[in-house]
């Protein structure tokens, strides 16, 4: 038997410097990692269910405790559940508004004004490679509330999935490598700066069952700003559709291939075979990019449109139809239509139940969820329920906020007798308009227009106004009674003005059939003009407002700039105006009624 004896010399040296030698960059790279986990783990949530042991996760995205999660991950929650933060705290929180289609939900933690919350990022930035985070409660790891935490890279951006038997549809999302798991659903992808970039909810896990299989997909934090306000309104939000179909031609161009002809697009002149140049600001070179960038908008935002007929190009604005029916997105028509697919993280498969009759995989009652009875008195005010919202109570709140802008303007509340303003219009005519309970009138000139208020059809008066006098009837309404006329009052959410401008909070409201929005500029704090349409599928009354003037303690534009069909009416300058104080009760007719 032979033995190799080697002796090795100087081992301190040889180890330190060829073996253990360490760029010093690799270090720091490591406590910048260490340092942003830390820094961004007190924003993630574990989400528990009422009749489960635990639903998903989330993020905190405002001091006041406004998260976001997916919409499979509170669809079998209710509207309150328990909520645990890093630190071993459980918080009460509550249903906010829902995405059935983009798979988001909003909800708010309670108890806390100051909560560590993510900072927004920009997923548009993201390129292939960059370095992301996943944090969560997979596999219910996380039984302190401590989210387990994952590194990986992004693989691929703007990935569509299709919905098949299901609203869940993931538009213009994020692929990434970084584990996703059963529990992650709902929980933040973040970037290397600890910026939060999407929200974690699918996985491809069809070929390996329930284990992260490498291929996991966020909703882009973009797509989900759109929708944002929407949310916080506390509505069952939808997202939108064009009303035309698109296909790549044999010159490899997206073009028109269907459309309907009571959409807005085809009124403003769009057609078969025309080409789609570009959309909302992007450049269209696929169907696929074209699907990827509509479905990311919420129902009836307005945006611009690009598109080449004949070889010339026209640009025109135009808002968006809804992509389902009203009537499909009530929570009993949702319900058969929102299962997860096998692929999403939160998918069980079905098992057989035992001989006795018990599902060994059915999850035990949660004891973090209180029964409904059971509910904290202090906070069952905190969800009211009404039909087209996830929660009306958020919506009245934002209605609150959005209706102080009123305040400026003086107090209307007693002037509901017959309104009469007059002045000039650019073309030099004279006008005078005179709103009455019984009728509305407008003289230009030699020219008279009137609309019975009678219970007759509504015209559009004058003709090619899109309704102008009874859209001044709806203001007047809007000033003197607010949401006590109107058969439907609610915010709508925020959008920018005609598709381009400011951002403006919405107000919707509907009376007889007539629908008209209600513009407000977030950053002005001021009521800037509305659109009035008589009924659906008609191009509307665009009334915006320009400077101020008082009259008797009251302020109102000086002047109103109306337009319909993407077209000018007129621009009337408001010289004098005379709102008349509420008649004698006797002689008194309550229009209630119109």
């Amino acid at each position: 038997m032979f033995y190799v004896i080697v002796v090795v010399t100087h081992i301190g040296a040889f180890a330190t410097s060829d073996v253990c030698a360490v760029d010093p960059a690799v270090f720091e790279a490591q406590q910048r990692r260490v340092a942003v986990v830390q820094r961004i783990a007190p924003t993630v949530v574990a989400i528990f269910a009422r009749g489960a042991a635990g639903s998903g996760s989330g993020v905190l995205i405002s001091a006041d405790g406004f998260a976001l999660t997916n919409f499979h991950v509170t669809s079998s929650v209710g509207a309150f559940m328990k909520c645990g933060l890093n630190d071993g705290v459980l918080h009460d929180a509550v249903i906010v508004g829902i995405d059935p289609t983009g798979d988001v939900a909003l909800i708010k933690l309670l108890g806390r004004d100051d909560f560590p919350h993510a900072k927004l990022g920009d997923s548009d930035k993201l390129q292939v490679g960059n370095w992301a985070y996943a944090m969560g409660n997979p596999f219910m790891l996380a039984t302190n509330f401590q989210p387990t935490v994952t590194f990986g890279i992004i693989s691929g951006l703007h990935r569509y999935q299709y919905p098949t038997g299901t609203f869940l549809e993931y538009a213009d999302c994020i692929q990434v490598d970084t584990s996703i798991n059963p529990g992650n659903s709902g929980g933040p992808l973040f970037n290397e700066a600890g910026e939060l970039i999407g929200i974690n909810g699918r996985g491809s896990f069809e070929k390996r069952g329930r284990v992260n299989s490498g291929a996991g997909y966020a909703i882009s934090i973009n797509q989900i700003k759109h929708f944002m306000d929407c949310l916080r309104g506390g509505r069952i939000v939808d997202h939108a559709t064009l009303g035309a179909t698109v296909t790549e031609n044999v010159e490899g161009l997206v073009v028109v291939d269907n459309i309907l002809e009571q959409s807005e697009v085809y009124r403003r002149g769009l057609r078969v075979d025309d080409e789609i140049v570009s959309f909302a600001g992007r450049s269209i070179r696929s169907v696929n990019q074209f699907k990827n960038i509509l479905a990311i908008y919420p129902k009836y935002r307005k945006l611009p449109l690009v598109y080449r007929n004949e070889g010339k190009k026209e640009k025109i604005y135009v808002r968006l139809r809804g992509l389902h029916r009203s009537s499909e997105m009530t929570p009993q028509r949702r319900r058969s239509r929102t299962i997860p697919k096998p692929e999403d993280p939160d998918r069980k498969k079905p098992s057989n139940k035992n001989p006795n009759g018990k599902d060994p995989d059915r999850k035990q009652p949660n004891r973090f969820f209180p029964a409904a009875s059971n509910l904290p008195e202090n906070h069952k005010h905190l969800y009211v329920k009404k039909e087209g919202f996830a929660n009306y109570y958020f919506n009245t709140l934002e209605q609150q906020r959005t209706l102080t802008a009123l305040k400026e303007l003086g107090d209307f509340s007693q002037r509901i007798g017959i309104w009469s303003f007059s002045g000039t219009i650019q073309a030099g005519y004279k006008f005078e308009f005179t709103l009455a309970d019984k009728g509305l009138g407008l003289e230009i000139g030699d020219d008279v227009y009137f609309q019975p208020l009678d219970g007759s059809n509504f015209t559009d008066e004058p003709e090619r106004s899109g309704g102008l006098l009874l859209a001044l009837y709806h203001l007047k309404l809007f000033l003197t009674r607010g949401d006590a006329v109107f058969t439907e009052f609610y915010y709508l959410g925020s959008e920018p003005l005609d598709g381009h401008g400011e951002k403006v909070d919405v107000i919707v409201t509907l009376l007889t059939g007539v629908e008209s929005r209600w513009y407000f500029s977030r950053k002005r704090k001021m009521f800037v003009g509305f659109d009035t349409r008589l009924e659906s599928d008609i191009d509307e009354c665009e009334i915006r407002f320009a400077g101020s003037q008082t009259f008797d303690g009251r302020k109102l534009p000086q002047q109103l700039i109306v337009r319909c069909a993407n077209r000018k009416f007129a621009s009337f300058d408001l010289e004098t105006v005379n709102l008349a104080v509420a008649p004698p009760k006797s002689s008194r007719t309550d229009r209630n009624d119109q």
